[in-house]
């Protein structure tokens, strides 16, 4: 997996638009004690679920390959 230029903005940026996305879905509330390793899962899998991102195979499902997807997805939103 080739690492992205600004991967760690893109994470904070998928972290933020998937908590408001998720929050608006009516799927999730998160709490302030939920950490971002918790919230990446959370959201990556709600993306999969609902066909937006298309999912990794399954030995390849890591916090770090998560991490990069979504940073991925970040990447192409305006």
């Amino acid at each position: 997996m080739k690492k992205l230029k600004n991967e760690k903005e893109l994470v904070k940026k998928a972290i933020a638009e998937g908590v408001k996305y998720g929050e608006e879905r009516g799927v999730v509330e998160f709490e302030p004690t939920d950490s971002a390793a918790e919230k990446i899962e959370y959201i990556y899998r709600l993306l999969v679920h609902d066909k937006v991102i298309t999912p990794l195979a399954n030995e390849q499902v890591s916090q770090q390959s998560m991490r990069h997807r979504l940073a991925i997805w970040a990447s192409k939103m305006k």
